[in-house]
């Protein structure tokens, strides 16, 4: 049986046109008495060994061979001698291993191991483990520089490795790809599609998760879920061999865990075929599944994922589609997204605010502005908003709806707030110690529902007034409207401790949540603060904006004049926010309004600032 090879031509190590010397027994007498009957027996063993062998002399013919190497060769034990060994078992096929076979019939390496792929006379192929090794002192028949040679047929032993592999790499409930094996696949293709000058050098992947697939489970039970993940894995498959029809191949297909798969393309033509997948992936799932009975439907969200693969790493592909699976599971699943390199440049922005937020507070990374809180019908300032700015060391200077939600998110406002408390506090003292002929600042400070839940909020403010020996009436707390309508238990008492305490508490942006009067009487509140909305749909004044004005609702003044009446009404004074122009401000004085705040005044600007404008007015 000679095998075929791609490398060099396997002839014998000697010059291959020099004549092949006659196998035959040497002429000169051979040993006798105990030693003749040793040699005997070797023979006898060498013949009768269940395992292939041969010897080969230096020049790499065969010398001899058993019976057992004739039987898996499929030929006549007799017929290899004078063969050409690497012929007979295939060590030329590639360089490596004929340079190193040549080097032990050299005497120059100790032993040569590898394995072979062999092809019977009868047609099937069989694995081999091919060992050469130099015999000690030669033989009798050939001399110095004998190797023997051994093959074991190790097709068993690879068959079974192949079923445990397969069973490794496979998921056992719907006989996909797992894990593993899909992570090795998309390596090969990412080092494949960067370097192949043949393929289109792209790649793609749909990643999809079931949607509503734990109520399954939950309900149903772990049998009906797995039932349902095989069948969803068949229509998958059948799916994926459509799409490849007429292509290279078609999209591997696998089981990543739980309910999420991934569909791999390799040569990826652009997003236009993977969107289509996409599309036709939620078509296909949105079939009704027969389960014994049970009909069940699903949905999918699915993030799609298409770039080059060069440059691209296994990791950085899956977290752009883990990152896009949960664009599509926010934006309300059962659906495709596909990956926006800006939207993701934003969410990792995002994620280092939120890993740096609780260093920056001990960093002193935050600064406050301060925005004037103007009285409408004298036009002197009342009071000042503390508002947050975040001094980022890489991202500049940050207004707080880049951070604040994130503070919420992971508990850092509670520490943050209470920066921002007694900084704002301290600094309304110090006003009021720098101008002691005027009536004193008011300071506005924000309050998440977060800071009155995980803190001690009026033990906070107690401690802090104490602290900086401002007045409780000097400070003015502002939560959000859908936080204070909401307020109950532990919230509710708080306000009540702080407002009994003497400290105001202020509705924001009222008008834009629940807008529960009847609720609003019930609560400590003094102050309600109109959310800007309302402002800006104002009627400015005759020929100040000329035929801008027409456009403008005038239901909104409507609605902020009846807020008024009703607020004072129940003892409430009210600001009005995004004051903008004369015009908004005088229409609000006319109407009622106590306090304006917005840009006609001053943007919010530093505690220096501050001081200088209530020198300028003299005070």
């Amino acid at each position: 049986m000679n095998g075929t090879s791609q490398g060099p031509t396997a002839t014998a190590v000697a010059d291959p046109g020099r004549a092949r010397p006659a196998v035959t027994e040497r002429h000169q007498p051979g040993p006798t008495g105990p030693l003749a009957q040793y040699a005997a027996d070797y023979r006898a063993a060498f013949a009768a060994a269940p395992l292939a062998l041969a010897v080969v002399d230096r020049e790499g013919l065969v010398v001899s061979a058993n019976d057992a190497l004739g039987e898996l060769l499929g030929a006549d034990a007799a017929d290899l001698t004078g063969r050409v060994a690497a012929d007979l078992v295939d060590l030329a096929s590639d360089a490596r291993t004929w340079h190193a076979y040549r080097e032990v019939l050299r005497g120059r390496q100790a032993k040569l191991r590898c394995t072979r792929r062999l092809k019977h006379p009868d047609g099937h192929s069989l694995w081999t483990q091919i060992t050469a090794s130099p015999l000690p002192g030669g033989s009798e028949r050939c001399g110095a520089g004998s190797v023997l040679l051994a093959a074991a047929d190790i097709s068993a032993r690879r068959d079974l490795q192949a079923r445990l592999r397969h069973l490794q790499m496979h998921d056992p409930v719907t006989r996909l790809p797992n894990r593993a094996l899909f992570f090795e696949r998309l390596a090969t293709a990412l080092e494949a599609g960067a370097y192949d000058d043949t393929s289109t050098g792209r790649i793609g992947l749909c990643y999809l998760d079931l949607d509503g697939f734990k109520a399954v489970n939950d309900t149903l039970g772990h049998r009906v879920g797995d039932r349902l993940l095989a069948a969803v894995a068949e229509r998958l498959t059948a799916l994926a061999d459509r799409a490849g029809y007429g292509r290279a191949s078609a999209p591997l297909v696998a089981r990543l865990g739980g309910d999420e798969f991934a569909l791999l393309v390799e040569d990826s033509t652009g997003t236009d075929q993977l969107t289509e997948l996409a599309e036709t992936v939620l078509r296909t799932l949105q079939e009704p599944f027969d389960l014994s009975g049970q009909r069940l439907s699903v949905s999918a969200s699915i993030g799609v994922v298409e770039r080059r693969a060069a440059g691209t790493t296994t990791t950085g592909l899956m977290q752009a589609a883990d990152t896009t699976l949960y664009w599509a599971k926010a934006d309300g699943k059962a659906r495709w997204t596909l990956f926006d390199p800006e939207r993701n440049a934003h969410r990792m922005t995002r994620q280092a605010l939120a890993s740096s937020l609780r260093p920056a507070v001990e960093r002193d990374e935050f600064v406050l502005d301060y925005q004037p809180l103007v009285c409408l019908e004298s036009g002197d300032v009342r009071g000042v908003e503390a508002l947050v700015r975040w001094n980022h060391p890489q991202f500049g200077l940050l207004t707080p709806n880049r951070f604040i939600g994130l503070a919420e998110e992971d508990g850092s406002i509670v520490q943050l707030g209470r920066w921002v408390l007694r900084t704002a506090c301290r600094q309304a003292r110090r006003w009021q110690l720098e101008h002691p002929g005027r009536d004193p600042l008011f300071v506005s400070v924000n309050v998440a529902v977060r800071q009155v839940w995980d803190s001690d909020l009026v033990a906070d403010v107690a401690d802090i007034l104490a602290e900086t020996g401002l007045a409780p009436g000097l400070l003015q707390l502002e939560l959000t409207e859908s936080a204070v309508m909401g307020s109950a238990g532990r919230p509710l008492q708080a306000l009540q401790a702080l407002s009994d305490m003497g400290v105001r508490i202020a509705i924001d942006d009222f008008g834009t949540g629940y807008s529960n009067l009847a609720y609003l009487s019930r609560l400590p509140v003094s102050v309600l603060k109109l959310d800007g909305s309302f402002v800006r749909g104002f009627q400015y004044d005759e020929g100040e904006y000329g035929e801008a004005s027409a456009h403008i609702n005038p239901a909104d003044e409507v609605i902020v004049e009846a807020l008024v009446q009703l607020a004072h009404r129940l003892g409430l004074t009210v600001t009005a926010e995004c004051v903008e122009t004369s015009g908004q401000a005088e229409r609000l004085r006319r109407i009622g309004c106590d306090t304006g705040q917005g840009w006609l005044y001053s943007r919010p600007v530093g505690a220096d600032r501050i001081s200088v404008l209530l020198g300028s007015r003299g005070d």
